[in-house]
């Protein structure tokens, strides 16, 4: 049975997909952020919001959230 956690705005995210949940401030990470936007690859889960945490997942996608790393972090341990 699958895992899921919740980024924000009833959005959910496969537990077992999740590689990594980074800041989005630095600028390699804005420009992995950039480059993925133009292959389509960057799934915008903010709702108009600022981009708070990037969640890498093992399928090369980039979900952005208006949820703290840490917030999410605190949520995964709590699954």
């Amino acid at each position: 049975m699958h895992q899921f956690m919740n980024i924000g705005f009833d959005n959910m995210v496969s537990l077992a997909r999740i590689v990594a949940i980074i800041s989005p401030e630095s600028a390699p990470v804005k420009r992995l952020v950039q480059e993925a936007r133009e292959a389509g690859r960057v799934i915008d889960a903010t709702h108009g919001r600022k981009t708070r945490a990037v969640v890498f997942t093992d399928s090369s996608y980039m979900i952005l959230s208006a949820i703290q790393p840490e917030t999410l972090v605190g949520r995964l341990d709590n699954e």
